[in-house]
């Protein structure tokens, strides 16, 4: 038995189509309502964001600075 119900298309790893690939087993994974493969494919989305980031030379800590500056701006009202 696989661990999802859908058929997904392999990604390739630093390239976007690794991380549509991990969303897309997260996706299938929520539908299943199964916790322990959410984390695993969430998981798996972090390690494909870094190898993407890598490629790109983009900084992982930028990236999470402007995650958290996107965050405030909803927490403050700023975005809904």
């Amino acid at each position: 038995m696989a661990y999802h119900l859908n058929e997904i298309p392999k990604g390739k790893l630093g390239e976007f189509s690794k991380i549509k690939e991990e969303f897309l087993e997260l996706e299938d994974a929520v539908e299943q309502n199964d916790d322990i493969l959410i984390l695993c494919e969430l998981s798996d989305m972090i390690g494909a964001i870094e190898e993407y980031c890598k490629k790109w030379n983009i900084d992982l800590q930028k990236l999470k600075n402007f995650s958290d500056k996107t965050k405030s701006s909803f927490v403050e009202g700023k975005r809904k």
